[in-house]
């Protein structure tokens, strides 16, 4: 699908994160699809980075997998939503980080799906979600 703005927002420069490379897609149908947030940021629960595997493992590896820098996220909660019909998205792998405090994530070869939702604008293309609790700590099959 071609969606040249949509894809260049979720790409991002050597050592800024967001993805090295990706292509653009239509859900045909609603998909599953999981997000890690921190709690005390509760606006990030409906924010524009998702994956649809099942989070797991330590936060750490998490975080490395995903090029997440620690000041983006605690990484302390954990969603399932599911992406409605005919929502737009983009899917590829993470692009390197530079963080605070002088860590380096690297290009990450993990799939991501980013989505251009926007609740403070009331723009939000994912429903019927579930809260899973504290992450990783609680991290059982749902």
């Amino acid at each position: 699908m071609d969606d040249p703005t949509l894809l260049a927002s979720a790409l991002g420069a050597a050592g800024a994160g967001k993805l090295c490379a990706g292509a653009v897609f239509e859900a045909t149908r609603p998909l599953t699809l999981y997000r890690v947030w921190q709690r005390d940021r509760a606006y990030t629960e409906l924010g524009r980075w998702w994956t649809f595997e099942r989070p797991e493992g330590p936060r750490d590896r998490y975080r490395g997998q995903n090029v997440i820098c620690p000041e983006w996220s605690a990484l302390d909660a954990w969603s399932r939503c599911e992406l409605r019909a005919g929502a737009r998205f983009v899917l590829g792998p993470g692009q390197s980080a530079r963080c605070e405090g002088g860590l380096t994530l690297p290009v990450s070869p993990t799939n991501q799906v980013y989505i251009d939702n926007d609740a403070r604008a009331q723009r939000v293309f994912v429903e019927r979600c579930e809260p899973l609790g504290a992450w990783p700590e609680a991290s059982v099959a749902p």
